[in-house]
């Protein structure tokens, strides 16, 4: 899912939290001179000319190749969503990108074959040598770290399946036929706000992942809206992450590991800098050639992994109504403030030892996702159109896989009423949220206990 990080008031915060212009309305703007509503926890920021609308740190540089997908992802995305505001949906099927993007892939995954064909010739065929069997088995380890695996369910989470929460799997049930796809096989809850599926085994077996700190902040029909959300990927299909694509761009991303030099240790004897001399030089054309592979098949898959974004965006209105598919695309901006007041009622719980300590740990435990969901539910409503200027202001920044928050909540707005087909009313949210207590209580003790660390 993609965030924005919500603005808890800091003392960097471009002086927003001194009280120098204060009036008994709020403050004056330093800028425009204009009245800047004040509230105690939240940054304060000028409405009429932005002024300190995002004080955060830069965002830092992740890289050539993540700055290219960026600005891939930007031109696709504003694109996308212009199409979408008038009424193009775009391709269904198998569009001319979509099927060279299937091509590369095959490349892809056939040099690697190929590397396993010439490893097991050189063991095999040059046994004798003593060399050549060597120079396979580092062939063969190279090739194997290109190679596709299953997913596999994550050891050290709580996983529930249909006997453990069949309420829950029954809602997940209804949300699937509503966007027109099936359900899933497992269900892993994290103490995470975020949320996501894929599959695991070699069957491709369906696991949601729900992250609490996501989960516990939503309304129930936000709730159908992120499962209709989610569900909606295995509904509308992703090039990218397909399982021939998308480990096509994994074992790019691995071979540009591979390729590129490690920097040498400082005072490095003089035959060590030869050698890494050496290899970079053998390293420079290969490197580059994956360079530019990756780049292709990045520009290739973005824009139909865009529009499968704004598609499952769609699915969530139709499902939950578009009232909660908006209202959800607004809690999302409020994602990454979650960990961090976690982590401080881990730090709050854990200042004292003993009984008292003890007794205190408890009863942070017992209360820690009703209070964050309070937390969250208090956000007034000038930081939430912060957040959205501030997803504006960034574009792509925080997630190049998803379109920017702002303009998935302006498709949504703009594509008229959904009602909702799938209700989830109190008699159901209670019992999802009797099968999810026993989770709840195991990660509330996790977040306690290790947050602090």
């Amino acid at each position: 899912m993609n965030v924005e990080t919500i603005g808890e008031r800091t003392e960097a915060s471009g002086g927003a939290s001194g009280s120098e212009g204060r009036t008994p309305q709020g403050r004056q703007c330093p800028e425009c001179g204009h009245v800047v509503a004040v509230h105690a926890r939240y940054v304060d920021w000028c409405a009429e000319c932005d002024w300190n609308v995002d004080p955060g740190a830069p965002d830092p540089d992740r890289g050539r190749i993540a700055t290219v997908r960026r600005r891939l992802a930007r031109a696709h995305g504003e694109q996308l969503a212009a199409g979408i505001g008038r009424g193009e949906d775009g391709p269904a099927a198998l569009d001319t990108p979509t099927v060279l993007a299937y091509g590369i892939s095959v490349v892809v995954h056939a040099v690697t074959a190929a590397l396993v064909v010439v490893a097991g010739v050189l063991v095999i065929d040059g046994w004798h040598t003593g060399i050549q069997p060597v120079l396979g088995v580092l062939v063969l380890v190279i090739a194997a770290a290109l190679l596709p695996r299953p997913g596999r369910l994550p050891k050290h989470a709580p996983v529930l399946y249909r006997a453990d929460a069949p309420r829950l799997f029954e809602l997940i049930d209804e949300v699937g036929a509503a966007v027109g796809t099936s359900g899933v096989h497992a269900v892993v809850v994290e103490p995470v706000a975020n949320a996501g599926v894929t599959t695991y085994g070699f069957r491709n077996r369906r696991v949601m992942y729900l992250g609490l700190g996501l989960w516990e902040i939503l309304s129930p029909q936000e709730l159908v809206a992120l499962l209709g959300h989610e569900l909606g990927h295995f509904a509308n299909g992703d090039v990218r992450s397909s399982y021939l694509t998308g480990w096509a761009l994994h074992a790019l991303q691995r071979w540009h590991h591979l390729l590129t030099p490690t920097p040498l240790p400082p005072l490095a004897p003089l035959w060590h800098q030869a050698a890494d001399l050496l290899l970079r030089v053998l390293a420079f054309l290969p490197r580059w050639a994956v360079y530019g592979v990756t780049h292709l098949l990045d520009g290739l898959t973005m824009r139909a992994s865009q529009r499968a974004e704004y598609r499952a965006d769609t699915g969530a209105a139709r499902v939950g109504s578009t009232e909660a598919a908006v209202a959800l695309m607004d809690r999302m901006l409020l994602c990454e403030a979650v960990q961090p007041q976690l982590r401080r009622e881990s730090v709050a719980a854990q200042m004292r030892g003993g009984a008292q300590g003890r007794a205190l740990r408890d009863a942070a435990e017992r209360g820690l996702w009703e209070r964050l969901g309070e937390r969250m539910g208090s956000v007034p409503e000038s930081e939430y159109e912060r957040l959205r200027r501030v997803s504006a202001r960034r574009g792509h920044s925080v997630d190049d896989t998803h379109p920017p928050t702002h303009l998935r909540r302006r498709c949504l707005a703009s594509a008229g009423a959904h009602p909702a087909r799938v209700v989830c009313d109190a008699a159901r949210t209670e019992a999802v949220a009797a099968e999810l207590a026993p989770v709840r209580a195991e990660l509330a003790r996790r977040v306690i206990r290790d947050y602090a660390h």
